[in-house]
Formats: structure tokens, C-alpha cells, sequence
């Protein structure tokens, strides 16, 4: 399977270019919209093959190069694939009513995620959100603000993807927030563990038959 990641600064609004030919890697540190980012290294970057992309076959991810915090974009059907390895605390917030009574969905009812992703976590495991990386709006990549930051990138921040296109918001798991142009929660992918430290985006568990084509608006 077709493999990429890349190390990236964090709060920094990807171009077309970038969204179309680059992997990043995103640590927790919190910016200001416009600010800049502190670069981190490059620590691996393997091309996936250009007729695998095409087919929108399966790409793998070894997530165990992930630390707590940080977060990973791979690309699947020329999409980005965000990939967060949440720390406690942030799966402590994403229960808490002040945040969930904000939310747009909280209890993913909307067709955005797989069966097997319909929960409060929105994912397999709860430690690692896998997310479609465009907003539901109109299409631009949100930017990753992980930390709760009184200010930036808006008033009351609690952490998550901020877009700042139009202004949408997004929780940790994706979870829209209510009175923001985007309609819906960022879509999960169909994807599998097929080890501990490996998964799978592009592939369903076995068993399991779900069509990514069934989720409301990409």
C-alpha cells in the first residue's frame, strides 16, 4: 500500500498546490491566524504511486510515529486525510456538555462517518481521529488549532479545525459547530486497523460494507 507523511508548521492555511501534492505533519502548538509557524523537521516522505492514487486505492499509515498532540495528513483519492492521535485531555472535552451543547451534530446523525465511526469519538479507537480534511462548506482545507486558546483563532476557542475561509468550526472529532456556513461534520473515511500500529484509510473492517459515496456533502 501507498504510504506518505510529512512534518508541517501548525495554523497554516494549505494553498491548492500544497493540497494536491504535499503530506504534512502537524504538532499541538497554537498560532494566531497570519502568525507565523515554527517549522519542524521533515521526517519521512514516500510518493504514493501515481496509477494507485488514480484508482483511489487503499493508502497505509504506520501511527505509531505519532505522538500525543500531533496530527498527520496523508492523501487517499487525492483528498487530504487528517490523522490526530487526541491526548486525554482532549477526549475528556469532547464529553463535556459546555462543548457538545455548541455542536451542530454531536451525536453524528447526519450520514458523515461509517456505522462503525458513529460515536462521540467519531472513530475506531477514540485516541486517533481519522477525518476527510475539506470543509463541508465550500471546500477549503480547515487549519489545525488542537489546544484551547482564549483568542485565537476566534474568541473562546476550545480546540479543533478552524477554517478560515468563511469562518466555519469544527471540534477535535470533526463535529461542526451550529451558526457557521458549513452544514455538516467533516466526513470519515472508510478505513481498518490492520495491525496495532498500522491502518488502513480506504478499506472497511472485515465484515463491514459501507460506501463513502452514502455521506451527505464533501
Amino acid at each position: 500500500m501507498a504510504s506518505s507523511e510529512v512534518m508541517t508548521p501548525t495554523g497554516i492555511h494549505s494553498d491548492e498546490s500544497t493540497r494536491r501534492d504535499f503530506l504534512y505533519i502537524a504538532t499541538g502548538t497554537v498560532a494566531a491566524v497570519g502568525a507565523a509557524a515554527v517549522l519542524v523537521p521533515l521526517i519521512a516522505q514516500m510518493n504514493p504511486d501515481a496509477s494507485t492514487l488514480a484508482a483511489g486505492g487503499p493508502v497505509d499509515l504506520d501511527i505509531s510515529k505519532i505522538a500525543p498532540g500531533q496530527q498527520v495528513v496523508i492523501r487517499w483519492r487525492e483528498r487530504p486525510i487528517f490523522v490526530f492521535r487526541r491526548t486525554p485531555e482532549t477526549l475528556k472535552s469532547l464529553q463535556e456538555a459546555t462543548l457538545t451543547s455548541q455542536l451542530s451534530d454531536p451525536n453524528s446523525q447526519q450520514v458523515q462517518q461509517p456505522p462503525y465511526a458513529s460515536n462521540w469519538h467519531r472513530s475506531i479507537k477514540p485516541e486517533f481521529g481519522i477525518l476527510v480534511g475539506i470543509c463541508t462548506h465550500l471546500g477549503c482545507i480547515p487549519m489545525f488549532y488542537p489546544q484551547p486558546n482564549a483568542s485565537s483563532p476566534v474568541t473562546n476557542w476550545p480546540g479543533g479545525y478552524f477554517c478560515p475561509c468563511h469562518g466555519s468550526k469544527y471540534d477535535a472529532a470533526g463535529r461542526v459547530f451550529s451558526g457557521v456556513p458549513a452544514p455538516y461534520n467533516l466526513p470519515v473515511p472508510p478505513y481498518t486497523f490492520v495491525n496495532d500500529t498500522t491502518i488502513r484509510v480506504g478499506e472497511n473492517p472485515s465484515g463491514t460494507a459501507w460506501d463513502f459515496g452514502s455521506i451527505r456533502q464533501l
